[in-house]
């Protein structure tokens, strides 16, 4: 089994219960993380239990092991909190597998994000302020660090390695935020006193960067090196990738830029991994709720407020913060937007391969998870009506896409209901 799960919209819509099901389906499941880094929040509830991941993996409760491949940019220093939390919480942690090519995210990456969001005001661009572009760009500089050069190595080693950045790049790309010409929108920010304040000390000190390097490496031990992706990939028994952000945020979606993400939240990192590795996907399940949310700015077509939707709950995963504002909420526009993202990604990563892809494998399934169903009353909400899920999957351009739906909800009485349309 080889399952790929995929947010269909702007993230939020429960791809942690999806992979946290499909893990508990089979055994000795490995999770791939393989786009963005910590800024992911897939909240799981297991049994008494409920956790937010981050960086471990959704089917961890399963004991699924996870594993960053090269297109994953791990946090270490954040990694710590995290795994003693989940020990904390579930009396063990699976094992932790990652490409000695993942590239770091480092703490300068985390406060060039915070220090250009700051200065943005109430033009932020909705980052959750974890630095995952930052460090994007970084390593597009030349100044990559990737797992493999800092495993088994000190943290002397790396505070040096992170000072030699700072002083070649980090300062430089300061400067670059101040100015606007490092900007994606092209605006300067004033001089050093509009806003850079608040960063100017941690950005200069060097105590900042000792302590990081210390905790990095501190976690770095609960994280086992992989030298060769493909070989490691094929020796699973079972695999799910675990994506982050939803897909109307990929890097590549210019309707919503800038306020999207700097990685491929579709198709497109899995079926080049899996390619490389001689394998295919056995599913892909694109996972939304029955609306649509989104936390931070940009576009939401059909928003509108929450209590319009239906008895919404309040998130407690995606409570207001000072990065991404609170969550909004929406309705789904038509039946054919709401299918055409997937369209798209199956056509533009299975159907044609013309996106730099070599996919030769047997289509897989396409499935459609959907959540929160008991918050709308088993129907899903459209802009011009609410549909049950028996309706929705009669109607010809849903059946022609999807081959089966899972309905995960109280409504239903049940962990998951699966409803088929060609099966």
């Amino acid at each position: 089994m080889i399952i790929a799960v995929i947010g269909k919209n702007f993230g939020d819509e429960g791809k942690g219960l999806a992979v946290d099901y499909f893990c508990g389906r089979v055994p000795h499941c490995l999770t791939v993380k393989h786009n963005g880094g910590a800024q992911a929040g897939h909240t799981v509830s297991y049994e008494d239990k409920r956790f937010v991941f981050h960086q471990l993996s959704s089917g961890s409760f399963r004991g699924a092991d996870t594993f960053y491949v090269s297109t994953y940019s791990p946090d270490l220093f954040k990694l710590g909190e995290e795994y003693r939390d989940f020990r904390a919480c579930a009396g063990f942690v699976p094992k932790l597998y990652c490409s000695v090519d993942a590239p770091l995210i480092t703490i300068d990456d985390v406060l060039h994000n915070m220090l250009l969001e700051s200065l943005r005001g109430e033009n932020r661009h909705g980052s959750c302020g974890m630095g995952i572009n930052e460090g994007h760009l970084r390593c597009q500089d030349g100044f990559g660090i990737t797992f493999g050069e800092i495993s088994g190595g000190t943290a002397e080693g790396l505070n040096a390695r992170m000072l030699e950045i700072r002083e070649n790049y980090g300062m430089k790309r300061c400067e670059e935020i101040l100015s606007g010409t490092g900007n994606t929108d092209g605006k300067a920010y004033g001089g050093k006193e509009a806003g850079f304040t608040e960063y100017r000390e941690m950005l200069n000190s060097k105590d900042v960067i000792r302590n990081a390097a210390e905790e990095m490496m501190r976690n770095a031990e609960f994280v086992l090196p992989v030298e060769e992706e493909e070989a490691f990939l094929c020796s699973a028994e079972n695999i799910v990738f675990e994506t982050g952000q939803g897909l109307l945020l990929d890097s590549d979606n210019t309707r919503f830029a800038p306020h999207v993400t700097a990685s491929k939240t579709g198709l497109c990192n899995i079926v080049n991994i899996l390619s490389k590795a001689g394998l295919t996907l056995s599913e892909v399940c694109y996972v939304s709720r029955t609306y649509v949310t989104r936390h931070g700015a940009g576009e939401l077509p059909y928003e509108t407020k929450r209590s319009a939707i239906g008895e919404i709950a309040e998130d407690q995963t995606n409570l207001p913060n000072p990065w991404q504002g609170a969550i909004r909420y929406a309705t789904h526009g038509t039946v054919e937007e709401f299918t055409n993202p997937v369209k798209e990604d199956i056509t533009r990563y299975i159907r044609q391969n013309n996106y730099g892809t070599d996919y030769n494998g047997d289509e897989p399934v396409v499935s459609l998870f959907l959540t929160h169903l008991n918050e709308t009353g088993g129907r899903i909400v459209f802009a011009d009506n609410r549909a049950k899920p028996e309706e929705f999957m009669k109607l010809p351009e849903i059946g022609s896409i999807f081959d089966r739906i899972y309905l995960s909800c109280s409504v239903y009485g049940d962990e998951c209901r699966v409803l088929s349309a060609r099966f």
